[in-house]
């Protein structure tokens, strides 16, 4: 085996960790649910606080818009908002009333 083949096996090498290294990058581009993340000035707007799955299909979601607070069900055969405005103090469980 010559140097040649040593040579052109080490830059395929790097290549290669190169495109992982770049694909990694987009993918931190890439936002869970496929779409790009966009800020503007830095500040988020829209963010889903906190998700809870209720069986395989059905997923209640708590989404804050601003400083509103929503929680949706979604899933199943139609999305529904249950709760428009919700407070924003954090639940504790063991808590009663």
């Amino acid at each position: 085996m010559g140097w040649d083949v040593t040579l052109r096996a080490a830059l395929s090498l790097l290549l290669v960790l190169g495109l992982i290294v770049a694909a990694g990058l987009v993918a931190k581009k890439i936002n869970t649910h496929g779409g790009l993340l966009v800020k503007r000035n830095g500040k988020r707007r829209l963010a889903v606080v906190e998700s809870l799955s209720l069986d395989g299909r059905r997923r209640l979601l708590l989404v804050r818009k601003d400083a509103t607070e929503h929680l949706i069900l979604v899933g199943g055969n139609s999305d529904l908002v249950i709760e428009q405005g919700a407070p924003q103090e954090p639940f504790k469980l063991g808590e009663s009333g």
